[in-house]
C-alpha cells in the first residue's frame, strides 16, 4: 500500500516570500553551508504526519475541513528573525510571527486534538512556536557562525510583511536531488468562527 509523506501547513502571501528572500539573501554572506527553503516551499507548518497510507489521507482531508469550517480567516504579521534551539547555536534558521500567533496557536490545536481523536494521530509533544523555516544550518565555520548570530541579532525586528490565512492545506511531500518538493492534497477555507 503507497505511504505519503504528508503535513498540513498555512500557505503565505507572495510578499511574506519576497521578504523572507531578502533576509536570505542578507544571510548567505556568511557562507556557511545552509539549505535555503526554495520561496514556492514556503509555508508555516501546523501539524506533520509523516508517512501514511494514501487510503488515510481522505479522511485527513475531512477532518481538516470540518475544523476549518469553525474558524474565520486572520490576519498574521511576520517579524523577526531568529534560529533554534538559540540564536548561538542556530541550526534551523526562521521569521517570527508577531500579530496572529495566539489564532495560528488556537487553529494547531484544535487540528492537533481533532486528529487525534478522530483519526487517532499522536498529538504533538512539543509546544507550538509559529515560525517560518527559512533555512537549515549543515555546517558553519566559527567566524561563519559567528557572522550568522550577529546577522540574526542585527534582525531581530525583521519585518516579513503581513498575510492574511483564509485557508488550511494538507501537502504531499516528495524528496528529490533538488530538495523537497509540495503537492498540495486539499485546500480547507476557513469559513466561521472558532469558539
Amino acid at each position: 500500500m503507497p505511504r505519503v509523506r504528508t503535513f498540513i501547513a498555512v500557505e503565505l502571501s507572495p510578499r511574506v516570500i519576497t521578504c523572507a528572500g531578502k533576509l536570505i539573501d542578507e544571510l548567505r554572506v556568511t557562507g556557511a553551508e545552509i539549505n535555503w527553503v526554495r520561496p514556492q516551499e514556503m509555508h508555516l507548518t501546523l501539524k506533520f504526519l509523516g508517512d501514511i497510507s494514501d487510503t488515510e489521507t481522505p479522511d485527513v482531508c475531512r477532518v481538516i475541513k470540518q475544523v476549518a469550517d469553525d474558524f474565520e480567516p486572520f490576519e498574521i504579521i511576520c517579524r523577526g528573525a531568529g534560529a533554534f534551539p538559540n540564536n548561538r547555536a542556530p541550526r534551523t534558521l526562521w521569521i517570527g510571527i508577531q500579530d496572529g500567533a495566539e489564532e495560528l496557536k488556537r487553529l494547531q490545536a484544535v487540528i492537533d486534538d481533532a486528529l487525534n481523536s478522530k483519526l487517532g494521530y499522536g498529538k504533538e509533544p512539543r509546544g507550538f512556536y509559529p515560525h517560518l523555516t527559512i533555512g537549515r544550518v549543515k555546517h558553519a565555520e566559527p567566524d561563519q557562525r559567528q557572522q550568522l548570530v550577529e546577522l540574526l541579532e542585527k534582525h531581530a525586528n525583521f519585518d516579513g510583511d503581513l498575510a492574511i490565512v483564509d485557508e488550511v492545506v494538507t501537502f504531499a511531500s516528495f524528496l528529490g536531488r533538488g530538495g523537497p518538493k509540495h503537492d498540495p492534497l486539499d485546500h480547507a477555507e476557513l469559513r466561521g468562527r472558532a469558539q
